[in-house]
């Protein structure tokens, strides 16, 4: 079936519009339920992926993907890590972090446990190296359960997932995730009981709150014509020089590779084929710019709004993605979501059962605790409103330790991807 609108001007012009409808209608009171059950990253994912799945335009055709995630995908994550201040979260005390890459290491270890759990009821999910293998799909629910929505497109390009396993794998991801935050929020309320079972100092949390607060204010300005024109300068000059790396270090490590397959067909570097891509590189390199551009005084510009550009291209690249999903096709599919599921549910039993052993023997606060997991299953998305369900001033708290989530995201998800590759294998 031919599309109705075939013009890329055209469909960016509706998926940007559509984007801020979304966006605008999840401010309305009478909205506010809907929202508070469907996320809005789900609606801007669907409702492009509905003008697909009815003919207004060509997903497959369109360019626009492949411009989003090359270009606008490196621009996000600078600007997303921009802001990232390692020694402020330093500053938040060890029992924080501790719980951060706890929830981290629970996500890492959960996704290969639940793959081989599943297995031994549905042995179809491991597939070997098969263009459809599941955990091609997977890898891209850790990258959002460790980092975002950046960091999930970034493991669909890497672990090459096909568009419709993609699509259920972004249904499960936030079926369970949202299954999990409730518990978090009910928690907010009761957290001086958890933290009496837990044993734990709460006053850390207090001093956190008048830090939060004394950095928000040295930094927040209204952004002028020049801070907007240095954050451009800053996103794409960063793209820049990401793309100018891979294209030289992608074709290095394929040929490198290749010579060390050919002395040894088993070797272990078969599982890191990733090394060998030209985006891997990109979003790599992006990254460590991002993070590197934070002990500068460019980090500043996050008063003025880096962080808030880098998410209106997240979520331009999240409607391309949306675009090249068919639904019609995905209810023919429908089977195989059940062993999805499963395995999803074991994912976040194993990272939840980690993370309250470790905050029980440490005595962490339970703050920490659903911060620490929320920055990392929800990202900067859903980690403040956790945060500020313990109290507003600490909603800044959970964007600092989503931040974190971004920069180490793609890599602990590789690490994830990898791990069920193997056992795949």
């Amino acid at each position: 079936m031919n599309a109705l609108i075939t013009n890329d001007a055209v469909v960016l012009g509706l998926l940007i519009t559509t984007l801020a409808l979304v966006f605008y209608s999840s401010t309305l009171p009478k909205l506010k339920r809907f929202y508070t059950i469907i996320p809005t990253l789900l609606v801007c994912y669907f409702m492009p992926a509905m003008y697909n799945s009815f003919g207004l335009v060509d997903g497959e055709g369109s360019n626009l993907y492949f411009v989003a995630s090359r270009y606008l995908l490196p621009a996000s994550l600078v600007l997303l890590c921009l802001s990232i201040d390692l020694k402020g979260i330093w500053n938040l005390g060890p029992k924080a972090l501790i719980m951060f890459f706890t929830a981290t290491i629970g996500i890492v270890i959960g996704g290969p446990l639940a793959l081989w759990a599943v297995s031994f009821i549905e042995p179809n999910v491991l597939g070997g190296d098969s263009p459809d293998a599941f955990w091609r799909g997977l890898s891209t629910v850790a990258g959002s359960w460790i980092g975002g929505g950046a960091n999930q497109a970034a493991l669909k390009e890497i672990s090459q997932t096909t568009d419709d396993q993609f699509s259920a794998m972004l249904i499960v991801d936030v079926f369970v995730a949202n299954l999990w935050m409730p518990f978090l929020l009910v928690g907010a309320g009761m957290s001086a009981a958890l933290d009496r079972r837990l044993k734990a100092d709460a006053s850390a949390v207090d001093e956190l709150k008048a830090k939060v607060e004394k950095f928000q204010l040295g930094i927040a300005r209204i952004p002028s014509f020049n801070d907007l024109m240095v954050i451009g300068g800053i996103a794409f000059g960063s793209v820049a020089c990401a793309h100018l790396a891979a294209d030289s270090l992608g074709p290095a490590f394929e040929g490198w590779f290749a010579s060390l397959l050919e002395a040894n067909p088993n070797s272990f570097v078969q599982y890191l084929s990733s090394l060998e891509q030209g985006f891997f590189w990109i979003v790599v390199v992006a990254t460590a710019l991002g993070i590197a551009l934070s002990f500068t005084g460019l980090r500043n510009y996050e008063g003025a709004g880096a962080s808030k550009l880098g998410s209106v291209f997240l979520y331009i690249l999240v409607a391309t993605i949306g675009m090249k999903m068919n639904v019609v096709e995905l209810y023919h599919n429908w089977d195989v979501y059940w062993s999805v599921i499963l395995i999803g549910l074991i994912w976040m039993l194993t990272h939840i059962v980690i993370l309250l052993t470790v905050a029980k023997i440490i005595r962490a606060p339970f703050f920490f605790v659903a911060v620490g997991s929320q920055a990392n299953v929800g990202g900067a998305a859903s980690a403040p409103i956790v945060a500020s369900a313990f109290s507003p001033a600490l909603a800044p708290v959970g964007v600092l330790l989503a931040v974190l989530g971004y920069a180490v995201g793609t890599v602990g998800a590789i690490v994830c991807m990898e791990l069920m590759h193997a056992i795949s294998m």
